[in-house]
């Protein structure tokens, strides 16, 4: 068998295409905004994680512009060798400061910042036990580290106790779990998780990606939100949502961090964040001490629009977090949805299978904490008009057959 048939066999894209309902790769013509430019035309941004509106601030944009000048475009290595920065060791230092840890190791992104870090703390003798709700870089972080991973159901805790319990003593333990989940925007129930890791002797890491910037003390994440900072061996965390910029981290303990750093393969052979990520992420995260005020800004505009969806009777799932799904349940009634929104101003992002289970397609709404309820309120009537034109999930099924009969 030829190794590529499974591309030539591959043809969702290139139906969806064909058939006016392919919702992926629409590009900017401007910077990332609450209204931008895209494909040349006006459009209200509800699909950006750019919690606190940093990405236009004018004092990130300058940090990145002046580090470019002072240090080039790129470290040329990587931080192991010859591509460590005084930029790099200053985010480092802040960080740590900010997430109340020891230390803190930054990684290229934030996908490979799980990769990195679960693989390096993880291994053959270890059991890591996951929320099946996790990030994708988790699961694959999980595969690399060749450690026997078990799942337990989404936020459950009598099934998390029963997996723990079921482990052999000798066993090294880490729980891993998003603080916030990324497509229900629910947060996850550290407290409980915290008192079962202590149970079991298992330790705790915590993918903050979401909750940066959004929860928390000044907005410090989740185990600051349940008081818990103390008792989060791992703290991961991006650059590109709340802190405008692209990169990772891990915060924890010197001797954990120092450890990655000398263990991790992604962190020791990938070259490391460029001059002006690791300048725009530093003073993104400046503002954020200088401005905690954001962070409540962001709460409540995510509150407004939450209240403005329920009154025009979408469904919308419950979250707590600035990401409100939408159920579209269907994955090509999602397709069409997310088209007759952007044609009329709105961009959104559809989650289909596998990225949430077969029959609970959502539309993924996230919001910024510059949104303006002028601007939520605009969103909220296309939402209302688009959804009273939507065709129902059988209108969807038989689409599909007659397709399928023309092939």
């Amino acid at each position: 068998m030829d190794l590529f048939e499974k591309c030539k066999n591959y043809t969702v894209a290139e139906e969806a295409r064909e058939m006016g309902f392919y919702p992926y790769f629409h590009y900017l013509n401007s910077g990332q905004d609450i209204v931008v430019n895209m494909e040349g035309k006006r459009v209200i941004m509800i699909g950006s994680n750019n919690y606190l509106g940093l990405t236009s601030h004018p004092e990130v944009i300058e940090a990145s512009v002046k580090a470019t000048k002072e240090y080039g475009t790129g470290c040329s290595g990587s931080r192991f060798l010859n591509g460590t920065l005084d930029l790099h060791m200053e985010l480092e230092n802040e960080l740590s400061k900010f997430l109340h840890k020891e230390d803190t190791v930054t990684f290229s992104t934030g996908f490979q910042s799980n990769l990195g870090i679960i693989s390096a703390i993880a291994g053959r003798n270890d059991v890591i036990v996951c929320d099946k709700e996790n990030h994708a870089s988790i699961y694959d972080g999980c595969r690399l580290s060749y450690a026997r991973m078990l799942r337990y159901e989404h936020s459950d805790m009598e099934d998390l106790e029963r997996q723990l319990a079921s482990i052999d003593k000798d066993k090294g333990i880490l729980i891993v779990t998003d603080g916030v989940f990324s497509m229900g925007g629910d947060l996850c129930k550290l407290p409980e998780i915290v008192r079962l890791a202590r149970k079991y002797g298992a330790r705790v890491m915590v993918d903050d990606a979401h909750s940066l910037g959004v929860f928390g003390e000044g907005g410090r994440g989740t185990a600051s939100h349940f008081g818990l900072e103390d008792e989060v061996d791992i703290i991961m965390g991006t650059f590109s949502k709340s802190l405008a910029s692209l990169g990772g981290f891990m915060a924890s303990t010197r001797e954990v961090c120092e450890y990655v750093r000398h263990n991790s393969r992604p962190f020791i052979f990938s070259a490391s964040i460029t001059p002006a990520c690791a300048a725009s992420a530093l003073q993104a995260l400046k503002i954020l001490e200088r401005e905690p005020q954001r962070v409540q800004n962001l709460q409540d505009i995510s509150n407004y629009m939450r209240e403005a969806l329920k009154k025009r009777n979408i469904p919308i799932r419950k979250s707590e977090a600035p990401i409100i799904p939408i159920n579209t349940y269907d994955d090509w009634r999602t397709f069409v949805a997310c088209k007759m929104l952007f044609e009329n101003g709105v961009y959104v992002n559809p989650c289909i299978s596998p990225s949430v289970p077969v029959g609970e397609a959502i539309i993924r709404t996230s919001y910024t904490a510059t949104h303006t309820k002028e601007l939520m309120d605009e969103a909220a009537d296309i939402i209302q008009k688009v959804f009273a034109e939507l065709p129902d999930c059988e209108y969807f099924e038989k689409l599909r057959k007659e397709h399928e009969q023309q092939k």
